[in-house]
């Protein structure tokens, strides 16, 4: 892979309400459009989180790449 792949993701994202208990609540799926892979998520805040780690792991293995070619 070469630097511009390394530092991109890209998926569908696909939000929803259900009903749980009364209650109105989000569901989510990404989808990778280059592996088809897909991932659930029964809230936002785990889509949030699960976001959250991809990218902080992007960034610390693009630092990572970095101090290396230093």
């Amino acid at each position: 892979m070469d630097d511009g792949q390394q530092c991109y993701l890209a998926y569908m994202l696909r939000l929803w309400k259900v009903s749980s208990d009364g209650t109105l609540a989000w569901r989510a799926s990404l989808e990778s459009p280059h592996t088809g892979e897909r991932h659930g998520f029964a809230d936002l805040g785990a889509l949030f989180g699960f976001l959250e780690e991809k990218a902080e792991r992007m960034s610390s293995d693009s630092e990572s790449k970095i101090k290396k070619e230093e």
